[in-house]
């Protein structure tokens, strides 16, 4: 994967080295004989866990959750804490299978060679954003602990509806971002179209952890059923109106949009595969490509042509947790979300104090055995 350009280029896309950090592995495909293993910590996967538990209940008794088929999260987290002791009870039965489920998944992971020493793993995605996916990622975290495996799971810091737009500010280094209140991103998702604008307050915060969302738009794709081409234009349409949106308070937009996808992203902005879950078409392969699509209808921001950059929606989300990673030098990112994204870091600057560490450590060495060989000669001279 390529190194992040600098301002001034449309791309490259999916790249391997960033301002701040070096991504070791995204969107890794783990199969079993049944598929594969991320669809076993989805949300879906919760879904149907949750309806084994109910159908369990519904052969000898009344549903304790009651007619509806699918229980909004609020009305779940209201039940877990303040609802009938059976109704709680199914819930907690479903938190825990999932909670196995979640635990055995993030195993794999860390047997991979691409996620070997992992130190801390960000959880987004939708599904924490609500008290059972804290449950069931607090509960995952104890099940591994309890197993051996000293790694810590955290909850992203950043709602996960802005961590998908709020990480785009580090695809860039700050410098490029200088002179700018902020940037476009977009959060592409099998269910949803998130775009914002992203304020990076670097006055605030040079690392880029003062980052906040001024202004964003949402639209749930997947309840309107729109072909690709529909489903570009309402995003660049949203992208627009934002844009529209920040002059008016004149706001300094840099002209750069970030862009979270799912999928393999190459280098010239094509997506080699993942994109099954994208809204009403074919998505990959050499003859679709998204930022060329999205710079023909905004072809300038400002003064300046526009350039795009994108990556894997997970990446771009973990990217947001950058600036709350530093006590670490190898983290990841898993998404509980429509799949379950996968990203694996290490940090620039912790692997180059290491490698300066070494390095000194070495010339001290080099250094002491010279010292030493030359005293023996002196002896011997004396001889």
């Amino acid at each position: 994967m390529p190194e992040t350009p600098p301002p001034g280029q449309n791309g490259p896309h999916g790249a391997s080295v960033l301002p701040r950090v070096r991504v070791d592995s995204y969107n890794l495909e783990l199969r079993s004989k049944d598929g594969f293993i991320g669809d076993r910590a989805s949300k879906r996967a919760f879904a149907e866990i949750l309806e084994d538990w109910r159908e369990k209940f519904r052969r000898i008794d009344d549903d304790p959750l009651g007619d509806e088929k699918d229980i909004s999260k609020k009305k779940l987290d209201e039940t877990l804490i303040n609802g009938d002791p059976e109704a709680a009870g199914v819930v907690h039965g479903a938190i825990e299978d999932f909670a196995q489920e979640f635990a055995a998944v993030t195993r794999r992971f860390l047997r991979t060679k691409d996620w070997s020493d992992t130190q801390k793993i960000a959880v987004g995605g939708g599904f924490r954003n609500s008290r059972i996916g804290e449950v069931a990622i607090g509960r995952a975290v104890v099940l591994l602990k309890a197993d051996g495996i000293a790694v810590d799971l955290v909850p992203i810091k950043h709602h996960p509806d802005e961590a998908g737009l709020i990480g785009a500010v580090q695809l860039l280094p700050s410098w490029a971002l200088s002179g700018h209140d902020g940037l476009l991103a977009v959060d592409i998702g099998g269910t949803n179209i998130r775009a914002g604008i992203v304020l990076t307050q670097l006055a605030k915060a040079a690392d880029l952890s003062a980052s906040k969302v001024w202004k964003s738009d949402l639209w749930r794709h997947r309840d309107d059923t729109p072909t690709r081409d529909e489903a570009i234009a309402r995003m660049n349409k949203m992208l627009q109106k934002l844009l529209d949106a920040a002059q008016a308070e004149k706001l300094k937009i840099a002209p750069v949009i970030g862009i979270g996808c799912p999928g393999v992203i190459e280098a010239d902005g094509t997506i080699d595969r993942g994109g099954q879950n994208l809204p009403g078409g074919n998505w990959e392969g050499e003859k679709f490509n998204l930022p060329s699509e999205i710079v023909k209808s905004i072809p300038t921001i400002g003064d300046h042509d526009t350039h795009v950059i994108m990556h894997n929606d997970a990446v771009v989300q973990g990217l947001s947790q950058v600036p709350f990673m530093s006590d670490v030098e190898r983290w990841g990112v898993l998404t509980i979300g429509t799949g379950l994204g996968n990203a694996r870091f290490t940090n620039i600057a912790a692997r180059t104090a290491e490698k300066d560490g070494k390095d000194k450590a070495k010339g001290e060495k080099g250094n002491g055995d010279k010292a030493k060989k030359k005293k023996k000669d002196k002896e011997k001279e004396k001889v």
